[in-house]
């Protein structure tokens, strides 16, 4: 286990990944051989995402961008070895959303104005509680409340570490209570959703709401 200082708030950052262009971090000869087998156009994607992590990591932890233990294979969560904490990420078009924490974390983030059919995803993809909430709003308040509640599962997901496919329909965000919650096995952990330069960006895990945005 690396001899670190860690800080003791999650940290995050929203970045282009063309600002991949203007860091130093390089990837390693693993995460090389990864992108080589990606199809080509996803290899921009992943080298970009993984330069951009390592990079802020570094800058974060005191480290080298190389000496950072890093594993991040593609399509699986990413993992930071030695006891120097956790992080996810989560990618839009052309943005990323990067975070690390000393506890477990997830984020998210979609474009605040996404075009959806509100309706429609709450009655296929929600508990039939949090939908029925949904649906008595206003109808130019829907789009806005299905995103919110979208990018807190997803985030929650992501920290629990489980799947859309198994556990979306399992998560209930009740807006007027500012409470996520699971409805099979009763966690509720803090979350908040922010936004940021146009994105719905949102986390969930310790002390997301108190997080330090770089």
């Amino acid at each position: 286990m690396l001899s670190l200082s860690l800080p003791d708030l999650p940290h995050y950052w929203l970045c282009p990944l063309a600002a991949a262009t203007d860091v130093a971090a390089v990837l390693t000869p693993l995460e090389r051989i990864w992108c080589a087998q990606l199809p080509a156009a996803l290899r921009d994607r992943y080298s970009a995402s993984r330069r951009l992590l390592r990079h802020h990591l570094a800058v974060l932890l005191g480290l080298r961008s190389d000496l950072v233990p890093l594993h991040s294979p593609p399509a699986a969560p990413p993992r930071l070895a030695g006891g120097l904490g956790h992080v996810s990420l989560s990618h839009s078009g052309g943005q990323l959303l990067l975070a690390w924490s000393p506890a477990p974390i997830g984020v998210d983030l979609e474009w605040s104005l996404r075009p959806l059919q509100a309706a429609g995803l709450a009655r296929r993809f929600f508990p039939p509680e949090e939908t029925e909430r949904l649906l008595a709003l206003p109808a130019d308040d829907q789009r806005g409340a299905l995103l919110e509640s979208w990018v807190r599962k997803e985030a929650a997901i992501k920290w629990q570490g489980s799947s859309l496919a198994t556990d979306l329909r399992h998560w209930c965000w009740d807006g007027q209570c500012r409470q996520l919650h699971h409805l099979r096995r009763g966690w509720r952990p803090a979350s908040v959703c922010r936004l940021q330069e146009g994105w719905l960006c949102a986390a969930v895990g310790e002390a997301v709401e108190r997080g330090i945005w770089g």
